[in-house]
């Protein structure tokens, strides 16, 4: 995986070629080259394996696109700061079948460092509210819940947060403990 700068490099290069087929009057050179530059400009700010990693994802290839997120090795040197984010946000979808703790470092990294689509945040914040409460802080689980249904503008989380606060309601609601049958025939006894 080559460094991020590697990118605005070459898009650079072939810009100054650009201008160089311009000056000779080759213009169809020079627009075609700048066009070639433009696909480079592209993937600094897009990922190219974030982008396949989203497509396997979209297929439910879990395994497909755990392998295209593989091919990232260094994501802090390779990816910008957003796309760092949405790294960890796959990572986090990824890991969170089998590890939750994980998968938890993984959502708060993301939140963190930034994710551009409100409803991506809106499940990130989702997902780390139902971390959250199967650990037992029920608190923390509220206010991410909260979060998320605030950023979840177009209402596509709508039905799992309604199933996540349904969950949380008969989790706080206390179980009753009728006395056992011996103690309610004690009970009985002591009247007479």
């Amino acid at each position: 995986m080559y460094n991020k700068n590697i990118k605005l490099f070459i898009a650079i290069l072939i810009i100054g070629f650009a201008i160089y087929q311009f000056i000779e009057g080759n213009i169809g050179n020079g627009i075609m080259y700048i066009l070639l530059s433009l696909i480079f400009i592209f993937l600094y700010f897009k990922n190219e394996f974030i982008l396949l990693a989203f497509l396997k994802l979209r297929k439910q290839d879990f395994e497909g696109a755990n392998k295209w997120l593989e091919k990232i090795k260094k994501p802090k040197s390779a990816l910008t700061t957003k796309q760092e984010g949405y790294y960890n946000y796959l990572k986090g979808i990824m890991v969170s079948q089998s590890n939750m703790n994980e998968a938890e470092k993984y959502f708060k990294s993301a939140i963190a460092l930034g994710l551009s689509m409100d409803h991506d945040l809106a499940m990130a914040k989702l997902n780390l509210a139902g971390i959250s409460f199967s650990k037992k802080r029920k608190q923390e689980a509220t206010k991410l819940l909260a979060e998320a249904q605030k950023l979840d503008k177009r209402g596509m989380l709508t039905d799992q947060i309604k199933m996540m606060k349904q969950q949380m309601k008969k989790a706080s609601i206390p179980t009753q403990h009728y006395g056992s049958p011996t103690s309610s025939r004690q009970g009985r006894r002591s009247r007479r």
